[in-house]
């Protein structure tokens, strides 16, 4: 079991290009909308905001943004998983030191990380991968985890 999740976690911490990280402000996902020369479509809700970054060649990423600026949640969907160094900035190491306990690792190319501060699924099959990343004392109170799609 820890020679599967060490695999599964070296090929999710693989480098890809870079997008914003989890708890920071809204102003890094404009600067990595330039980097990435991506396009960025803002959606506005009364409890937050979701800015979805598309390339042609890569994953498409949402980034969940709080009224008070800061990105509570990140969701992903296309052929491979985005670069988890950048996508979860100083939260990496909670996916890096998950012990046994917090780790679940499905049949079907799927892991999933759950502390109390932290929150991760990646599953891929058949050339797509999907997940999300969130920190659960971010997200707004008012605002369902089931909207990070």
């Amino acid at each position: 079991m820890k020679t599967t999740l060490s695999v599964l976690l070296i090929l999710i911490l693989g480098n890809i290009p870079a997008w914003a990280a989890l708890g920071q402000s809204e102003a890094s996902v404009t600067a990595d909308q330039q980097h990435m020369k991506s396009e960025d479509r803002v959606q506005t809700f009364q409890a937050y905001k979701i800015h979805q970054l598309t390339t042609a060649s890569g994953p498409t990423v949402r980034e969940y943004v709080s009224p008070q600026g800061v990105v509570f949640g990140i969701a992903w969907q296309g052929r491979f998983t985005p670069d988890m160094n950048q996508l979860l900035g100083t939260y990496v190491a909670n996916l890096q030191t998950a012990t046994p306990a917090q780790t679940q690792i499905r049949r079907l190319r799927g892991v999933t990380v759950k502390t109390s501060d932290f929150v991760y699924s990646n599953f891929c099959r058949m050339r797509t991968c999907t997940g999300r990343a969130y920190v659960p004392g971010l997200v707004p109170s008012n605002v369902s985890v089931e909207v990070m799609r």
